[in-house]
């Protein structure tokens, strides 16, 4: 299969998730800033809840008019297909960016950046552990602790003492979340399209979101330009990074993947420094270094699932 061998290629798989990890580190500081040109305070959790609402929904209409032009016909959801959907929506979409939007608001870029980083480790152990999908082996291990030690290098300095339930820890269950996702996609896929699973999770997650958002009292200002083009932009980063990602877990084994996620909070923390002025420290030596170490946990961790490849 042509679009399989496209996938799994090695160069094609180092590019595609560098593309979706950048698109994704940029999500930290544009989600703040959409926050602050749409009016939403820190504590409104329900405005927070319909601004994600509305994103993902948006997103999710982009995800699948894309599909069906790259496809040449529509990405029609049917009984299968839709039960899949809501489920993965449950995860990816809903539990995921409720927890996410509202701990952001509550924390910083920077902290955020760290704390998201653990979904690559949770991520493949949900997959060797849960959904059985890969053996969890110790060069695995070795390779997400590399790799979580440039996460945590180029955070010096920008993480302080302090911790809230409903900011880092609801950061945290955002990525446990996120973990459960990835084995889902995985599991999913293998029977059914990417992109369309991609799509119709976000359309159904975004409206009970929206729906969520504007009974308990949320508003939201999009009349600002700004306001409206950061939200645009947001739900292009679902719309493109989501289908690349679900269409990678499909082609590829699980550890493959998602270690290639420690490059997000790198570009977090950059983007959210050169946007958001959070100072942390980010010397020109912390940024070589920490990408190094991230380097070398993807190498470690491909190498261990590169020799034998079922998928």
């Amino acid at each position: 299969m042509e679009l399989k061998k496209i996938f799994t290629n090695k160069a094609a798989l180092i590019f595609f998730t560098l593309i979706c990890c950048f698109l994704w580190g940029s999500a930290f500081p544009f989600i703040k800033l959409g926050y602050r040109f749409s009016d939403i305070a820190g504590n409104d959790t329900d405005s927070q809840i319909l601004y994600a609402g509305i994103r993902f929904t948006v997103a999710g209409l982009l995800t699948l008019m894309i599909g069906s032009v790259i496809a040449q016909k529509p990405l029609l959801i049917n009984k299968s297909s839709s039960i899949k959907s809501a489920k993965l929506s449950v995860f990816q979409t809903v539990l995921q960016y409720t927890f996410f939007y509202i701990g952001l608001a509550r924390s910083t870029g920077t902290k955020s950046s760290v704390i998201t980083a653990s979904n690559v480790f949770l991520s493949i152990l949900i997959a060797a552990l849960v959904f059985k999908t890969e053996k969890l082996t110790i060069r695995k291990i070795i390779g997400c602790i590399i790799g979580f030690s440039g996460v945590l290098l180029i955070n010096m300095g920008g993480i302080e003492e302090g911790f809230r339930f409903t900011g880092e820890g609801f950061i945290f269950l955002s990525a446990l979340s996120c973990g459960f996702s990835a084995g889902l996609i995985k599991k999913y896929s293998v029977n059914e399209n990417a992109t369309l699973l991609s799509g119709w999770q976000f359309v159904i997650g975004g409206v009970f979101m929206t729906f969520i958002g504007l009974v308990c009292g949320g508003r939201v200002n999009l009349t600002g330009v700004k306001s409206i083009l950061i939200l645009i932009y947001l739900s292009f980063v679902s719309a493109v990074a989501f289908s690349l990602w679900g269409t990678l877990l499909k082609y590829n084994p699980v550890s493959s993947v998602s270690v290639f996620g420690f490059m997000n909070p790198v570009f977090g923390v950059i983007l959210s420094y050169v946007l958001l002025s959070e100072k942390n420290d980010i010397e020109s030596w912390k940024v070589v270094f920490a990408l190094l170490f991230v380097s070398c946990g993807i190498i470690i961790v491909n190498t261990s699932s590169g020799k034998k490849r079922k998928n």
